[in-house]
């Protein structure tokens, strides 16, 4: 059933919690009954020092005999069928703190959603309290370049927002992704290369720990380090994010170029000139290199007033390596990113990282075959996006925990059916690509692209930064309340 817990119900069972006695259910930690507790703890002598018990509600949906919770059980991903004890919906940041103390009084592991978009299910469990952050979607300018924004708003809801006023805040172009999880994963898109990631925007945060208690990042400025980049449901459950805007581009234009029934030897060959054209491109350009089983399409995206000589360059060197090229119309910015905001309803389907490169020669001794597996295998995308230009930029690199800046390409292998039985062999090949990978060194990975196969994660994901992550982590969560089976550990 639905319940509103109130101020009442809650000094009982969220007090407790808030006082440290229980402890977090991970591998063979016992736990403590809630009889138990309650028993030994008076629970008038903690109510009046609980620092939100406030009068308000949160919404809390649990899994038997509740209509609204399978609307919001479901993810993007149909692969994915969790199934939570309870699911919260709150509308503020106090009802965050809540929802986290409920979660701690009934030993429940937490799981965090923003967007539902996490490419391996983290932001859902089972048998926890899945968070579902969606009705905390505000969009409020606190000035003309501050933006103050909810975890829960989807990309889509923030451009209709922001872009009629002449701001933008670079990010990606995924319309139902959720900024939260965006942003504390790195976040890039088409305005990356001339702004910057979307974590480097961040300038305040304001987060639930683990014990429930509320957390500005004004107060620790190296929690604010850490949610530029380091992961989502790790250390608490942000609930407004501050960030820093950027005039908006008036319009801009896009180039496709496609190329049909490759064999691997072209698609490599084309790859090869597809990314020594690139690094000449502009800040204002973004480009993507997508190999679809045996047909390719490149994609160029400016949004500077007129093309210059390395936009020229790149169209001349691809247009003869392609079978068709075709120019866009220029269109104002906030219509023209609508074209990439992608599908709206939930699909079966994969999508994992595939690695940073400096340049070809980084992946010249495996991806041939890498291509090869693309071509013969319906359903299956190899994808390499543009990155570089302000994202290397030093003043970043040390204000984020963000650590593959040094990178000009960040790569992705999707997998897509409807059939079911088709799934399982996607899977293979999926991860037969990123092992050949690895097994040339390629070893930076992007969280928000996260694999159950990277077995070496914690490096992959952060690299030099894990360690001070951890720390972080025992800071705001030292039970390990909020996790997944990649979370950083305590």
């Amino acid at each position: 059933m639905s319940k509103k817990y109130s101020r009442k119900d809650f000094l009982r069972t969220t007090t407790i919690a808030a006082a440290g006695l229980l402890l977090g259910a991970c591998g063979d930690d016992p736990v403590v009954k809630k009889e138990e507790v309650i028993k030994e703890t008076p629970v008038d002598t903690l109510a009046t020092s609980d620092p939100v018990a406030e009068n308000f509600d949160v919404d809390i949906m649990e899994k038997e005999g509740n209509k609204r919770y399978e609307g919001f059980r479901l993810g993007f991903n149909k692969r994915f069928d969790k199934y939570p004890l309870a699911i919260a919906l709150p509308t503020t940041t106090a009802e965050v703190a809540e929802a986290v103390r409920y979660a701690r009084y009934h030993n429940y592991p937490i799981a965090v959603r923003s967007g539902g978009h996490s490419m391996e299910g983290f932001s859902s469990n089972d048998d926890g309290l899945m968070i579902n952050l969606s009705e905390m979607n505000s969009v409020e300018f606190l000035d003309d370049n501050k933006i103050k924004v909810g975890p829960g708003c989807t990309l889509s809801n923030l451009y209709d927002h922001i872009l009629p006023k002449g701001r933008i805040i670079p990010a990606g172009s995924c319309g139902s992704v959720g900024v939260g999880g965006l942003t504390t994963g790195g976040g890039y898109g088409l305005f990356s290369r001339e702004f910057g990631l979307t974590c480097d925007h961040l300038i305040e945060a304001t987060m639930v720990d683990g014990n429930g208690k509320i957390i500005s990042s004004k107060d620790d400025a190296e929690l604010l380090w850490a949610l530029r980049g380091g992961g989502s449901g790790n250390f608490g459950i942000v609930t407004e994010m501050v960030f820093r805007s950027h005039q908006a581009p008036a319009n801009m234009i896009s180039h496709h170029f496609k190329a049909r029934k490759l064999d691997p030897d072209r698609a490599t060959a084309i790859l090869e000139k597809w990314m020594f054209h690139s690094k000449n491109l502009p800040y204002s350009c973004f480009s993507a290199y997508v190999l679809n089983g045996g047909t390719l399409n490149i994609l160029l995206t400016n949004f500077a007033e007129e093309d210059n000589e390395g936009v020229e360059s790149f169209i001349e060197g691809l247009k003869g390596e392609t079978d068709e090229y075709k120019k866009g119309e220029r269109l104002e910015l906030a219509k023209k990113l609508k074209n990439y905001y992608g599908s709206k309803v939930p699909l079966n389907f994969r999508n994992s990282s595939a690695g940073f490169y400096k340049d070809f020669d980084h992946i010249s001794g495996c991806i041939p075959t890498v291509l090869k597996s693309i071509i013969d295998n319906k359903g299956m995308i190899f994808q390499v996006n543009t990155l570089g230009g302000k994202v290397k930029d030093p003043l970043f690199t040390n204000d984020s925990c963000f650590p593959h800046r040094e990178y000009d390409f960040i790569s992705e292998i999707q997998a897509y059916w409807t059939e079911d039985y088709k799934e399982m062999g996607l899977h293979v090949v999926t991860r037969d690509c990123l092992e050949l990978l690895k097994a040339n060194n390629i070893n930076a990975q992007y969280f928000n692209y996260c694999s159950v196969e990277f077995t070496d994660w914690q490096t992959a994901y952060y690299g030099k930064n894990y360690e001070q992550l951890r720390e972080i982590k025992r800071r705001y969560d030292k039970d390990n309340f909020i996790r997944h089976p990649q979370s950083i550990a305590v």
